[in-house]
């Protein structure tokens, strides 16, 4: 998620204009209802993070990492890489959108230490992207934010998420809880299955954090190891999530707000719940355009529209049931950051999750911090997400 509101807001009176047209042209049944979607099933435990298989991708000097954090588009030029870097793409099993089991793949950096030296393991969840090759285990290069990380003495495990790396093709979840979810679950398990076997200890500390859809999918999945009292949930440490739709619902309430602000002719026409009234072909039509224009010309990854269809729908029941995970009591710390200018995943989605877990007693474990940046907008608080969430691992994170 890291496009502008003013274009999102173009693409959104596109869709309006294009639901009106499909209202006048009629439908299999004028009042068919929305197809809710199918029920998620969960994937075969016998096979969820199974290792398949782990290939090296080669080793990148601290010279050539410290040249890319020093380049003029780097967003952490003040890091300084202490390590060199090897990395390898893990293929593992997961679930996708229904559940069904999906061979998955993702990235593991270790630090080059010296013989027997242990590691905190950080869990990093990327953010929205649209082409295949950004992937973290396609993209193992030395500016991958996975391998800068590795370099400052962590394990990184980058999940590319189901519809990416080995299981392209495959539709990618996007603000599903339980399908983001288990992508960095189930690569946490089969990352110690492969570390166990060739010696790659750590040191019992894990950390999750992750930016945009990567805020999300980190909230999603601390979620999911506190619920499934999950092994890994004896090493978490800190959670550090930023600028993510946690709430669903409120992050899209916002941005229509805004699509009405700019669109008041259009005003009346956006509405939740309008897709009811539109017949069968009709609502197809609707969904296929909104995908079409979300998404960027060259994007070569297929995104399942489950979340956009329960939003126009007025679904809140499914919403709440399949995508919004800011409701609920963390037992660690979450450390939210979130720019208040931020027109891409408004600043209402983490106000209202600290609300949320707040008033389920979770207290100071959760914390909101606003990007001091100016304008503070969701791209352009990226370096301070960075260096904000570094530096507060690097108070707990032993062994570096």
């Amino acid at each position: 998620m890291y496009k502008t509101i003013p274009q999102w807001s173009r693409r959104a009176a596109a869709l309006v204009l294009v639901a009106c047209l499909s209202a006048c042209g009629g439908g299999s049944s004028s009042n068919a209802p929305v197809v809710p979607p199918k029920p998620v099933q969960p994937a075969d435990p016998a096979s969820a993070g199974e290792l398949k298989a782990a290939t090296p991708l080669g080793t990148i000097a601290v010279a050539d990492i410290a040249a890319a954090v020093a380049a003029k588009d780097s967003r952490v030029q003040s890091l300084k890489p202490l390590y060199p870097v090897t990395s390898y793409r893990i293929e593992y099993m997961t679930s996708g959108v229904q559940g069904e089991p999906v061979r998955a793949s993702g990235l593991v950096s270790i630090p080059v230490k010296s013989l027997g030296s242990k590691s905190p393991v950080l869990s990093y969840q990327h953010g929205t992207i649209f082409r295949d090759a950004q992937a973290p285990s396609n993209n193992a290069v030395a500016s991958e934010v996975s391998v800068v990380m590795a370099s400052l003495g962590y394990i990184v495990v980058a999940a590319d998420y189901v519809g990416y790396g080995v299981s392209k093709g495959q539709p990618h979840p996007y603000l599903l809880s339980a399908p983001s979810a288990a992508a960095a679950i189930d690569l946490l398990t089969a990352a110690k299955t492969w570390r166990s076997k060739n010696s790659v200890a750590d040191n019992n500390q894990l950390f999750l954090v992750g930016y945009s859809e990567g805020g999300y999918v980190t909230m999603a999945t601390h979620r999911a190891l506190q619920q499934s009292n999950s092994p890994h949930l004896q090493q978490l440490r800190l959670v550090v999530p930023g600028a993510g739709p946690y709430n669903v619902q409120a992050t899209m309430d916002s941005l229509i707000d805004l699509v009405r602000d700019q669109y008041p002719v259009l005003g009346a026409l956006i509405n939740p719940g309008f897709l009811q009234h539109l017949g069968g072909s009709a609502q197809r039509e609707v969904r296929r355009q909104l995908l079409k224009q979300l998404l960027p010309d060259d994007t070569d990854v297929v995104i399942d529209s489950t979340f956009i269809d329960n939003f126009l729908s007025d679904d809140v029941a499914n919403l709440n049931r399949l995508s919004n995970v800011h409701d609920w009591k963390p037992n660690l710390p979450v450390r939210l950051f979130h720019g208040k200018d931020d027109r891409t995943v408004p600043y209402a989605s983490s106000v209202s999750t600290l609300q949320a877990m707040q008033q389920r007693g979770a207290g100071d474990l959760v914390s909101l911090t606003p990007c001091p940046a100016v304008p503070a907008s969701h791209v352009g608080c990226v370096p301070d997400f960075l260096t904000y969430m570094l530096g507060l691992l690097a108070q707990q994170a032993q062994d570096l």
